[in-house]
């Protein structure tokens, strides 16, 4: 694509101005957003939040949820969360639509949610977001190991039932950064299954669901085409394994380590015949996946409306309780 049509397209369809001479991007909109210091004082709020930093040098954080009334007489499991953006949209896990998620997510499961705020493309293409993914990984085992002083999850915290989740983009930065932590030993902590809300992936080849839904109003082709050109490495196109996870097999040998997976899908989401290739690609490595498929329904609509987010998050704590093998076991 060339560089002016990339500035026009940024300009129309993500309201941003790109520079491509210094691969920048400068939104123009103002995404709502709360502070933890006004969630925490709602009166007889369930859920404390508090803002942790996690990489100084790369400007990343952590929002953890962890439920305190009633305070939990068992330890809980924790869901590292991982927001959808295209990798490039300016939102945080402060936005309003994350904090929502996360806060009825940590309440109903219950479990500790920890929200990861990583950096964006173009100014840090991937797998900048993978990296901080693994930060965020080992920040975990270091609060399960007690290291850095004491642990701000040790009395609440099972380790041993650990869950990586994403919504779009933050559903292949968890698949990515779950077989990333299959090559280093991150024990004592267990990853015991993946939840890929609408996993946002890619290719060179059009999909039925892509030319079928091609002007869709929440999210078409021309947009998704657009963020991939965002934050893939310059170079780069639509069959990099970051973007397409059919199109190379450098990760075989770990996936069928994978053990668990959920992913939802919904049928007028333009990404659906993708979402069910990555499902079946899983299943002929021998992993096993959960498909929560819903006929109706847009991309993203498990995040604005509340009946969906209800369901989704209900049939993820099915799918936690049934989890008993830890990934890589």
């Amino acid at each position: 694509m060339a560089d002016q049509s990339s500035v026009d397209l940024c300009k129309k369809l993500l309201n941003c101005i790109y520079n491509p001479e210094d691969d920048t991007l400068t939104t123009l909109l103002n995404f709502p957003c709360i502070t933890c210091e006004h969630h925490n004082s709602v009166p007889n709020q369930p859920i404390f939040t508090q803002d942790i930093p996690l990489n100084t040098t790369h400007k990343t954080w952590l929002r953890l949820y962890k439920p305190i009334n009633p305070y939990p007489v068992t330890k809980l499991p924790l869901i590292l969360y991982f927001y959808g953006n295209g990798f490039v949209i300016g939102r945080s896990p402060s936005s309003t639509m994350f904090q929502d998620f996360c806060t009825y997510m940590a309440l109903q499961l219950p479990a500790v949610v920890v929200s990861v705020g990583y950096r964006l493309a173009p100014e840090s293409r991937l797998p900048a977001a993978y990296l901080d993914a693994m930060d965020a990984i080992n920040w975990v085992r270091n609060q399960a190991i007690g290291r850095n002083g004491d642990s701000l999850l040790q009395d609440i915290v099972d380790y041993s039932n650990c869950y990586l989740m994403g919504s779009s983009a933050g559903g292949n930065l968890a698949y990515h950064a779950v077989l990333r932590a299959l090559y280093v030993d991150i024990k004592p902590l267990k990853i015991r299954g993946i939840a890929l809300n609408q996993p946002f992936f890619g290719g060179l080849q059009r999909t039925s669901s892509e030319l079928r839904l091609i002007n869709d109003k929440v999210f078409p082709l021309a947009m998704s085409d657009l963020l991939w050109e965002l934050s893939l490495p310059k170079g780069s196109d639509r069959d990099h394994e970051y973007c397409n996870p059919m199109a190379n097999e450098s990760y075989k040998d770990k996936i069928k380590l994978l053990g668990r997976c959920f992913v939802s899908v919904s049928g007028g989401d333009i990404l659906c015949d993708r979402q069910m290739e990555f499902v079946k690609m899983l299943e002929r490595n021998g992993v096993y996946v959960v498909t929560w498929f819903e006929e109706e329904g847009y991309h993203g609509i498990d995040l604005f409306e509340p009946q969906k987010t209800q369901a989704l998050v209900m049939a993820l704590k099915e799918f936690i309780s049934s989890g008993l093998f830890a990934v890589g076991e």
